[in-house]
């Protein structure tokens, strides 16, 4: 039996998404999650075979839970679903850990065989980008700890720092949402602005869509 986890935050696509995998034989939907950071739990508590995860997700993108999921349970496969079709966002979550990449406009006719590669530890990468699908064994990624990306100017916890901002939270809900002090959110922000030389909440933002840390 291949145990699916969904991961989206539109509950009519996790219905949707449902509906077709469940009409696989031997398949079955374990459970769902509706942001980012429950993708994570769902996967530790429910260790699904494949987590499909769709990559613009609330409170902790596609990225950072790939990262979070390949440390926490190398065993589960991270399909990413989007409509992105971007080299660099491939590039990125195939690093980080992710062994499908296929994209929503291709999903009709791709997502059944992109499920049953991943299942099987194979990698499947959507037609169009195929060229970056991962050659020989799969490993699982490195540990999500405060080590930073090759290229990133960020550590995972300031890129979860980053996101929570660019989606308006305040100090004190990032600092609830991370069980972390204020004043520690207070501090990562101030370096955040220093390291990336910006100056505003309105600046941060930008940075955060542009680096596809958070959703436009």
């Amino acid at each position: 039996m291949t145990r699916i986890l969904i991961a989206d935050d539109h509950p009519m696509v996790r219905e949707g998404l449902r509906k077709v995998l469940e009409e696989q034989p031997g398949w079955v939907v374990c459970g769902e999650a509706g942001n980012g950071r429950e993708a994570v739990a769902k996967t530790r508590e429910l260790k699904p075979d494949v987590l499909l995860l769709d990559f613009v997700m609330p409170e902790l993108n596609g990225l950072e839970v790939t990262r979070q999921v390949r440390a926490a349970r190398p065993q589960t496969e991270v399909l990413i679903l989007t409509m992105h079709e971007s080299e660099q966002l491939a590039r990125a979550v195939l690093a980080a850990g992710a062994h499908g990449f296929v994209l929503k406009s291709d999903a009709g006719t791709t997502l059944v065989t992109a499920v049953e590669h991943l299942s099987q530890h194979r990698p499947f990468v959507t037609a169009k980008l195929s060229h970056l699908a991962p050659d020989g064994p799969l490993h699982p990624a490195e540990s999500a700890g405060e080590e930073k990306p090759a290229g990133d100017p960020l550590t995972p916890r300031e890129r979860e720092i980053v996101q929570l901002i660019a989606e308006g939270r305040s100090s004190k809900q990032v600092a609830d949402a991370l069980g972390i002090s204020v004043k520690t959110v207070d501090t990562h922000r101030a370096n955040l602005m220093r390291k990336l030389d910006i100056h505003s909440a309105s600046e941060l933002v930008r940075y955060a869509i542009r680096e596809s840390i958070a959703a436009p």
